[in-house]
């Protein structure tokens, strides 16, 4: 899983970040690059306990979501569409969310570190710390992707 973003490498992601034009246009999808940050944020904070997750409990594919989404090389497809784009920003500007996503990561390491925990992931049900870095990875990964930062 080596073509993943380290989410862990907090110097070289945030210079990853900073490469954002906020006027990009992405490749595939609707999102702005402030967008695309701010939805990062949201999804990290359901992992850092700012939000508190939901989860209807396993199903008979869930075990299998989570060794193909986890456990493989596999990539998160493009333009799937998980929920709607807010239209309204939270932040003033696109380095303002940059720098909040990074102090959001800065709350997910401190949360585990302090808590013998698991978090739910909607389709993959409980997570330790090091599959939500992998996921993380992924996701990050998926998203500058979407930019053209990373290819």
């Amino acid at each position: 899983m080596n073509h993943f973003v380290d989410i862990t490498n907090r110097r070289v992601l945030y210079r990853m970040f900073l490469m954002l034009d906020p006027s990009a246009q992405p490749l595939w999808g609707k999102m702005t690059p402030q967008q695309m940050v701010e939805h990062l944020i949201d999804q990290v904070q359901y992992t850092n306990g700012t939000k508190i997750p939901t989860w209807d409990g396993p199903d008979e594919n869930t075990a299998l979501r989570k060794q193909n989404g986890i456990y493989t090389d596999a990539e998160i497809p493009l333009n799937v569409v998980l929920g709607n784009v807010p239209e309204v920003l939270v932040y003033p500007d696109l380095e303002t969310a940059i720098n909040q996503l990074m102090k959001e990561l800065d709350t997910f390491d401190r949360y585990f570190n302090t808590n013998d925990i698991k978090v739910i992931h909607g389709g993959f049900g409980p997570l330790d710390y090091y599959e939500w870095i992998i996921w993380h990875g992924k996701h990050f990964t998926h998203h500058l992707k979407q930019f053209g930062v990373i290819m």
